[in-house]
């Protein structure tokens, strides 16, 4: 799966069988919040999800950040993963 990363706007993304799939973020005092996970109904249960705040997440370790979630998804994402 491709994932598209824009840091200006705070958002990353994979585009599958013509639908979008997204994870937004803001940045504020060296914390990373993914506040917004959306995958069209077409594509859940495909993992999309998962892989999509796995890489925001990534790029938040890479950034020397600290994960942080306000989104539901992200939030159960982060108590599974707490590597």
């Amino acid at each position: 799966m491709e994932i598209k990363h824009d840091t200006e706007n705070r958002k990353a993304w994979t585009e599958k069988d013509g639908y979008t799939a997204y994870v937004e973020y803001e940045l504020e005092n060296e914390t990373l919040n993914i506040v917004h996970t959306y995958v069209p109904s077409p594509l859940e249960g495909q993992g999309i999800a998962s892989e999509l705040v796995k890489y925001v997440y990534d790029y938040a370790l890479q950034k020397n950040l600290k994960p942080a979630a306000t989104c539901w998804y992200a939030s159960t994402w982060l108590k599974k993963h707490m590597e």
